[in-house]
């Protein structure tokens, strides 16, 4: 979900080597030594050893994330026909993004998002490309804890047999995420080093595979109409289209589908790292190992969004675990997938947590030795922040229309296009030639997503709109 996250401030050192000639391009090892008998420099524990499957797997565990959970009310809001162009044209120009990365650092042997950065616009390029992955995992913080606020109210109420919420303040969700912060967040982020982190990434993978079957299985047992439970003796009138999926739908919420889908396909800053430790790393072999990956997760989030859309139809919230409590709040199978997910979900938060220091510990305190006292503030002034952040907005769509509008266009169609263009030489590839046209168009494509998705957004939130979307 999201865990690789960690590698972006791993891999902070410059790597020199020059790609020499007499090799096709698609056949460029990534990080080529000399053989003069000296020793090979190690950029990585791992480096150099890690299998194709392996690098599938980590890739697809960078892109999976909790914005799988808000891709049923993205199919809600445009249809089942729409939301599949969108999806695929999301992940096309995905894997499109990652041949431009990889093509970057071919060049110029570098291993990390920011020092692309670095090498494209000089020191402001890497402080921007680290302010923009510290925004997006921020936004992918505050999304983790949402999900704590909005299932942990649900699981108590679950154990304590209750089919309706109360007043007490354990049913608080806004208390429940302080509680859950200091006990178990803070601790795991004041560690010095992370070595949980594999296992929190394949558990991860894990639960959100949990959490697809169940809602395939729970596609075949709710009945359309939706019963709301404990309303079985009121008698409410049913549109005749309310269980009939809809091809092609535009509405007010629309706006969301892209921001949504972009911030679930976010993965480019771990396209780096993770190529560094391939073994045979040459671009091919990364860019099957994206478009694999990219595949995989295309295909894991359209059976969640359809099955779950064609579940709920239009009663569809934006996140779609929520949604399961209106059917029955004590049914055991959804009860473990929320048990899983807020286990996830709250281990991921520290690892997500740490890039972020590390890139503000770079930013701010450039060359100091680690500090205990720098360490524990950060953490503590992040978390305090992030509670915030979520104890303020009032849904979770909301987080990801923003993230996805701003932070997720920057790093998968901005920052790559503008790499590209000014890392590869013009002597090799004008600027009149057609991957470099080809690449200002793909930049141009990530400014107009970005301002047409703000703009709608920001028109929804001024509408005055009354919504109802759940959450606590």
């Amino acid at each position: 979900m999201e865990l690789q996250k960690l590698s972006n401030g791993n891999h902070q050192n410059d790597v020199a080597t020059l790609v020499e000639g007499g090799v096709p391009p698609e056949e460029e090892k990534f990080l080529q030594h000399k053989s003069d008998g000296s020793k090979r420099p190690e950029f990585t524990d791992f480096e150099g050893k890690t299998s194709f499957g392996m690098s599938v797997f980590n890739l697809s565990n960078a892109i999976m994330g909790s914005g799988i959970l808000g891709l049923s009310y993205a199919m809600s809001n445009t249809g089942i026909v729409l939301f599949l162009v969108l999806l695929t044209c999301i992940a096309c120009l995905s894997c499109y993004s990652v041949h431009l990365l990889l093509r970057s650092a071919g060049v110029v042997g570098i291993r990390a998002y920011e020092q692309l950065g670095l090498r494209a616009f000089g020191h402001t390029g890497k402080i921007l490309a680290a302010v923009i992955i510290t925004l997006h995992n921020i936004g992918a913080m505050s999304s983790y804890l949402f999900i704590v606020k909005s299932e942990l109210p649900l699981v108590i109420q679950a154990f304590l047999g209750q089919t309706s919420s109360s007043d007490d303040w354990f049913m608080n969700g806004n208390y429940l995420i302080i509680i859950v912060t200091a006990c178990v967040i803070l601790p795991l982020a004041l560690m010095k080093h992370l070595g949980y982190l594999g296992y929190t990434s394949g558990f991860s993978l894990s639960c959100m595979v949990f959490f697809l079957s169940a809602v395939i299985y729970k596609r075949f047992n709710i009945a359309c109409p939706l019963e709301v439970f404990g309303n079985h003796s009121v008698i409410t009138e049913v549109p005749e289209d309310s269980c009939t999926a809809k091809f092609f739908t535009i509405n007010q919420e629309t706006a969301y589908t892209i921001p949504i889908l972009a911030f679930a396909f976010v993965c480019h800053p771990e396209v780096l790292p993770i190529y560094t430790e391939l073994s045979n790393p040459t671009k091919r072999r990364m860019q099957n190992i994206g478009n694999v990956s990219i595949l995989g997760m295309f295909t894991m989030y359209f059976f969640t969004a359809i099955f779950g859309y064609l579940t709920f139809y239009g009663n569809t919230e934006a996140e779609l675990l929520h949604t399961y409590s209106k059917v029955d709040p004590l049914d055991t199978l959804i009860l473990c997938v929320r048990l899983a997910v807020l286990v996830a979900v709250t281990l991921t938060v520290p690892v997500v947590l740490f890039p972020i220091r590390r890139a503000l510990l770079q930013l701010l305190f450039p060359g100091k030795p680690f500090h205990w006292l720098r360490h524990i503030a950060i953490a503590l002034c992040l978390l305090f922040a992030v509670n915030l952040l979520v104890i303020l907005v009032p849904n979770i769509r909301d987080i990801f229309g923003i993230t996805g509008a701003t932070t997720a266009p920057s790093l998968i169609f901005i920052l790559p296009g503008l790499f590209y263009i000014r890392i590869i030489p013009t002597s090799r590839e004008p600027l009149k030639s057609r991957p470099k046209i080809q690449a200002v168009c793909f930049t141009a494509l990530g400014f107009i997503f970005m301002t047409m998705s703000l703009t709608f957004i920001v028109l929804d939130w001024t509408s005055g709109e009354k919504r109802s979307l759940g959450g606590h």
